[in-house]
């Protein structure tokens, strides 16, 4: 994500960010753990289970960067990147390993996976207003990914028939100092609070499981901010996690014609 040369990104990250940060990470991931552990593995492995068994497809799941790895998976089956939305720092890395094997680019606008944003939307909203809050990315580089998030947001709106003033699509997880895509999702959480608004929705289509960035990012930190800028209710919406409808979802989006061999030079 960071648009800095390897020779120049590595010493920062060695001798400041995995330093400082690593503190800081481990307090906001004790404030999301659960009893079987991590939220998004505990998320991803209960997807697993219900693809395989709608489908009867051998399912199996792998991480980038943890375990298990994906580099593990050599034998010539169909990658499904969690991505919606396509960035060259998240997708290109998982696709780069695709290697000729049959691979899905992006699904931000595939009708099932907006259908099952929809539903789960519709099962958990509350308030007037949405704020739809994608993951962020620094301006320079994610004009194709800030598209396909607007397109995402635009295509649920319709589906949920709301009012051009009703929603608006923000990004999260700044880092460094660098111009990231814009608005910011906290920054405005708090101008919506101050400008009168005391309830608000906020959901995030950009992710498929709840996880740091969902549970602790939004639910914990920006809603206290919410609430000190005069804010009384901040309703987050459950990410798609285990819906019925983004398990239906998965196994149309895996048997489209988007999953095709992807070349190794992704």
């Amino acid at each position: 994500m960071i648009p800095l040369p390897r020779w120049l990104w590595l010493p920062i990250l060695h001798l400041i960010v995995l330093r400082t940060r690593s503190k800081k990470s481990a307090e906001k991931y004790a404030r999301i753990w659960t009893a079987e552990g991590s939220p998004l593995r505990v998320h991803t492995e209960r997807q697993v289970k219900l693809l395989r068994e709608k489908t009867g497809w051998p399912v199996a799941y792998a991480m980038r960067y943890g375990e298990p790895s994906l580099k593990k998976f050599s034998e010539p089956s169909l990658m499904l990147p969690l991505y919606p939305q396509y960035s060259e720092s998240a997708t290109g890395s998982v696709l780069a390993l695709a290697a000729g094997r049959p691979a899905v680019r992006d699904f931000h606008d595939h009708p099932a996976y907006i259908d099952a944003l929809a539903a789960v939307a519709r099962r958990h909203r509350r308030n007037p207003k949405l704020v739809m809050s994608f993951h962020g990315l620094p301006k320079r580089g994610g004009e194709e990914y800030e598209a396909q998030c607007r397109r995402t947001g635009a295509l649920l709106s319709q589906k949920l028939s709301l009012k051009d003033d009703e929603w608006r699509v923000t990004f999260q997880s700044r880092f460094g100092a660098a111009e990231w895509l814009q608005p910011y999702t906290q920054p405005t959480l708090e101008e919506l609070a101050r400008r009168g608004v005391k309830e608000v929705d906020v959901f995030c289509p950009g992710f498929v499981s709840d996880c740091l960035e969902t549970l602790e990012e939004l639910g914990i930190t920006a809603r206290a901010a919410f609430h000190a800028a005069g804010g009384q209710d901040l309703n987050l919406i459950p990410c798609l996690n285990e819906a019925p409808e983004w398990i239906d979802a998965m196994a149309t989006i895996a048997s489209s014609p988007a999953a095709r061999p992807y070349p190794s030079h992704a």
